[in-house]
């Protein structure tokens, strides 16, 4: 069984997102169906679909493939700091790398099978909201935590909270 993918961070997800469009653009600039243009890029039309829509879990050879079909390239630059997004205005939408239990109630009630464990990563976290929120008493929840819940929901849940 093949790995999971690991999530996109929000600026990942931005540049892919801007690929997918670009790709859509160019296959209909040229007027080519989604089935005549996955045909050249070896794909399913689902798969380019997919691509279109900047979705993560596509391969990179797979974007490749339609990019080489289209004839759509990319560049790789650097940007200098003036021109690229602040690292902090990045990190400050951006869910925490370890999520300390004991700033957390809620979630750390809901670890309680996790015996020794002090932190979670973010995956690990939000997976466990998702999987026990009818465990967490809803009223009890800080601004703290809220705070937390939203940003691994935007950030990892793709906006939705699954519960």
């Amino acid at each position: 069984m093949p790995a999971k993918a690991p999530a996109p961070h929000i600026a990942g997800t931005g540049v892919l997102g801007t690929l997918g469009s670009c790709i859509r653009q160019r296959r209909k600039a040229l007027r080519v169906s989604a089935t005549t243009a996955a045909e050249a890029a070896g794909m399913s039309r689902v798969t380019l679909h997919r691509i279109e829509r900047g979705e993560a879990s596509v391969t990179m050879g797979a974007y490749a493939n339609a990019m080489a079909a289209l004839g759509v390239q990319i560049r790789v630059v650097d940007l200098p700091a003036a021109v690229s997004a602040p690292l902090e205005k990045v990190q400050a939408h951006a869910a925490p790398l370890r999520i300390a239990l004991a700033d957390y109630p809620q979630l750390k009630q809901l670890a309680w099978m996790l015996p020794g464990a002090a932190e979670l990563t973010a995956e690990e976290a939000f997976g466990l909201y998702e999987r026990n929120w009818r465990h967490i008493d809803d009223k009890q929840i800080d601004d703290h935590e809220r705070a937390l819940i939203d940003t691994l929901t935007r950030t990892l849940g793709q906006g939705q909270l699954l519960v």
